[in-house]
């Protein structure tokens, strides 16, 4: 089912949903679960999966020289995505990325979720590559998330790359694309940025999901904002809870995002992570109450991982 489907069928409802991170290589799909499990009493109708993209790495050849190789450290977000939904009953919802994909690559990873029933794909442009100052896209790659946007919705209309197929053939996906409450760290203000939001919804995207914040009035303000340039599609509030003090700096660091004085004073009384565990717990328990009276569709949150945190909130909530 389509997220505008879970949406609707809610009648004004708010739902739940959570973002996983694929396991690094090697590693048992079973951890996976054990962090999903505890999450499912909660009755998520979707499930996001992100994509990690390709990074460097360099091997010793020996003789002090080393060999520059591309990998990809956490690959199978489609295949879990498959797995989730057959092993859970849920809709899995597979980030796609212009970064690290040429524009056949990407078809072909569509192909693949259309195959395996997956109707939902969350757009993305990708971040930078660690070496890069700005994002590069791969050769005959796409450059914006909207140009991902554009192709996705052609195969929606059976308008693939080298290919015509017939009407019956044509793919259907819910596209979900990102949204920025505080603005993308690289456009020059928020009205530009829901420019450009606005072309995504106009070229099909079908939802946002919004990167994380901790004011809530920031998301008010955007919602605001986007209904006046006319955006029109559900818009769903990302929510991550701090668990680590050093959060503090990486966030803004890493996000461009602004902490509330309250919340830093509050996990710099902590003595421990465990105290700023329970302090970020309590936060996003208080931020999701004043989202779900504000009436959003979802409370989306970023468990990246692990899951007690995101089950001490949900209990309060769900």
């Amino acid at each position: 089912m389509k997220v505008t489907e879970h949406i609707k069928k809610a009648n004004g409802k708010t739902l739940f949903s959570f973002e996983i991170i694929p396991p690094q290589k090697g590693r048992n799909i079973q951890e996976l679960y054990d962090n999903i499990d505890p999450l499912m009493e909660f009755n998520p109708p979707f499930i996001d999966v992100t994509t990690s993209r390709e990074e460097y790495v360099y091997i010793d050849k020996g003789d002090g020289l080393l060999d520059r190789k591309i990998t990809r450290m956490r690959p199978g977000t489609v295949g879990i995505c498959a797995s989730i939904q057959h092993k859970y009953n849920v809709d899995a919802i597979p980030h796609v990325l212009c970064g690290g994909f040429t524009k056949e690559e990407t078809e072909y990873v569509l192909v693949d979720c259309h195959y395996l029933g997956i109707n939902n794909v969350m757009a993305l442009r990708g971040d930078a590559m660690s070496h890069e100052k700005y994002f590069e896209p791969s050769k005959g790659g796409n450059k914006f998330a909207l140009d991902l946007v554009e192709q996705i919705q052609n195969l929606n209309c059976g308008k693939y790359l080298h290919d015509v197929i017939e009407a019956d053939h044509k793919s259907n996906f819910c596209i979900g694309v990102a949204g920025y409450p505080e603005k993308h760290m690289e456009a020059p203000s928020l009205n530009s940025d829901l420019k450009r939001l606005k072309e995504k919804v106009d070229a099909g995207a079908d939802y946002v999901v919004t990167q994380m914040f901790f004011d809530n009035q920031k998301f008010f303000d955007f919602v605001k904002k986007a209904r006046e340039v006319g955006i029109n599609v559900p818009i769903i509030p990302g929510i991550k809870p701090i668990a680590v003090k050093r959060h503090l700096q990486l966030l803004p660091q890493v996000f461009k995002i602004d902490i509330p004085e309250e919340l830093i004073n509050e996990v710099e009384k902590c003595k421990d992570n465990k105290a700023v565990r329970q302090v970020g717990v309590e936060w996003a328990i208080k931020q999701s109450k004043e989202l779900k009276d504000f009436g959003v569709p979802v409370l989306h949150y970023y468990s990246m991982g692990k899951s007690d945190n995101i089950k001490a909130i949900a209990s309060k909530l769900f």
